[in-house]
């Protein structure tokens, strides 16, 4: 079975007008009861970098958990923001991208990739302190546009050093959309195979025209837990093509079908999440 991470907070976090906070609270809710693995609802970063995502505090509040089997993730990007999504007890994973690209991380979070693995280890005991769990994020998992060097053999290196501080959630993020069959497919395979006791996951960007080879890659090489974002909608704005977004969940659970994978969801759920999903986006 694929297993399901949704991930509103990617899809509205670029958009460029503030969307009301009781809508992404309807919005949400409505997610909620659809039933997929995990949430990723919103990020606790600083307002001035992400100010459409400044309201996260208060969405939470209004979320109901209380019929709904599905986890949330937070995203943060530094300790200071892993404490305060530490407090939520409702807040099942925090997120943290540590990327492959030295030239990335910098721009991405003001570190240095030396620096960021020294978060990852305190944010790897205080998960341990609060009974949540840690998910770190490879961005730039398929390549970069700075020539900075990649290969399954640094993405190796790279969960190496996240086995040994104890993180068990790892998944390989294309961030700008970079990724190729011939990438994805070596990057899961010899992962998967050198460290069956951690779980692997693809947040892939893609185009309407390469979804399909990007996700397949990934499940034949035995990765089985996808993110995605209804519509597509959201994605880098450092991508260079304005069609590259996130992988669309209708595509996943299209895929899901084919090969006999597909998850118990709420259809009815998922009919009135796809009808918000088009409120909030393509309304504006």
């Amino acid at each position: 079975m694929l297993h399901l991470t949704e991930c509103p907070r990617d899809a509205m976090q670029g958009w460029p007008t503030f969307i009301p906070t009781a809508d992404k609270i309807s919005y949400l809710n409505t997610l909620l009861r659809v039933g997929f693995d995990t949430l990723d609802f919103g990020s606790f970063v600083s307002p001035k970098a992400i100010p459409q995502l400044a309201d996260t505090a208060e969405v939470l509040a209004g979320l109901d958990l209380s019929q709904s089997k599905t986890q949330l993730l937070a995203i943060v990007a530094n300790l200071r923001g892993a404490e305060t999504a530490a407090q939520h007890t409702q807040i099942r994973f925090i997120g943290f991208p540590l990327s492959v690209s030295e030239t990335f991380q910098q721009r991405n979070t003001n570190k240095s990739i030396a620096q960021a693995l020294d978060d990852v280890a305190r944010m790897q005991e205080l998960s341990a302190r609060t009974g949540q769990e840690q998910v770190v994020y490879l961005s730039m998992g398929f390549g970069n546009p700075y020539g900075d060097a990649w290969s399954p053999a640094v993405l190796g290196e790279f969960t190496q050093r996240l086995d040994a501080l104890g993180v068990g959630i790892v998944a390989l993020s294309d961030t700008i959309g970079a990724s190729t069959p011939a990438t994805i497919a070596p990057a899961f395979r010899e992962l998967t195979a050198a460290y069956p006791h951690i779980r692997f996951g693809a947040h892939l960007h893609t185009t309407p025209a390469t979804w399909r080879e990007k996700v397949q890659a990934a499940y034949e090489a035995g990765c089985r837990h996808f993110d995605g974002a209804l519509g597509g909608y959201g994605g880098c704005p450092m991508a260079a093509d304005e069609l590259t977004g996130n992988m669309p969940t209708e595509r996943l659970l299209d895929f899901a079908a084919e090969v006999g994978a597909a998850p118990e969801l709420n259809q009815e759920a998922l009919a009135e999440a796809l009808a918000w999903n088009q409120r909030i986006f393509a309304g504006h």
